[in-house]
């Protein structure tokens, strides 16, 4: 699933970069220290629901937790609202949260679904649990949506149009997007700009270097620009294999029978 794996890698090689910033495209894809984030483990999860489970509401919440506190993160962290939602078991409920980790963790639900109709119900199933805000929900069902599309070989015009009328206001050019671009947090402050980042890319590689040079939250703006660059390119082998070194066998197994689902299915 090039979407889950391209999610990853961008999330790894962001890692890093979180917390210092860079606005260059100038930058070593991996280091000592590049490691995956609460945002692979949360991707991860995500997929397990959907191939290990019923794929009800009450299941996501039991395989994000369970997720969540058998695999620690070893770089990052899980923001405070989603911590205090961990700690309670999800019995306080979704806490209308309109921040990215709706849209980060929804790659794989674009990568299971033959239909249109079904993505996007199930991206938002993915997202509310806790992130029900109106624009948490948006993020998870754009980033979903154009993975959806992707595979069903809609090309870069027609993903914008597409995008244009969600609505997201896309920059095309990431010189001024770099120029502009701040920290956030939240799915309207940075859904748009990783779709930008993806848009504007030539190759994976490229749109990743797109992502990290914009600064801001740069492990999940990779994350995404990372599915859906995934998708569309594929994920090139010395970027895969690097990768797959970092994340733990039960991760791959999971993304192994994730691409087993989909191949059945079509």
């Amino acid at each position: 699933m090039n979407a889950v794996i391209g999610a990853i890698a961008g999330d790894i090689i962001g890692s890093v970069y979180e917390h210092h910033n860079i606005k260059t495209k100038e930058f070593i894809l991996f280091s000592d220290e590049s490691n995956y984030t609460d945002d692979t483990i949360m991707t991860v999860a995500v997929a397990d629901w959907l191939v290990n489970t019923d794929k009800s509401e009450s299941q996501l919440v039991e395989t994000i937790i369970r997720c969540a506190k058998k695999y620690p993160c070893p770089m990052g962290g899980y923001g405070v609202m989603f911590k205090k939602w961990l700690e309670k078991e999800g019995k306080s409920g979704p806490y209308g949260s309109l921040g990215n980790g709706s849209a980060m963790r929804v790659s794989a639900v674009g990568c299971y679904f033959d239909l249109f109709s079904l993505t996007n119900e199930y991206a938002e199933i993915s997202a509310k649990i806790t992130h029900n805000h109106e624009e948490g929900i948006k993020g998870a069902k754009a980033l979903a949506s154009i993975i959806y599309l992707i595979r069903n070989k809609y090309n870069k015009i027609s993903i914008r149009d597409y995008v244009n009328n969600v609505p997201y206001k896309i920059e095309e050019n990431i010189d001024r997007l770099r120029a502009k671009y701040e920290w956030d947090e939240t799915c309207p402050g940075s859904v748009p700009q990783a779709i930008s980042c993806f848009l504007a890319g030539n190759d994976y590689e490229d749109c990743i270097r797109n992502a990290i040079s914009i600064g801001g939250d740069s492990d999940t703006i990779a994350c995404m620009t990372g599915a859906m660059a995934g998708a569309y390119y594929g994920v090139p082998d010395y970027i895969m294999s690097k990768t797959l070194s970092l994340i733990p066998e039960d991760f791959i197994n999971i993304i192994n029978k994730l691409m087993l689902s989909w191949k059945r299915s079509i």
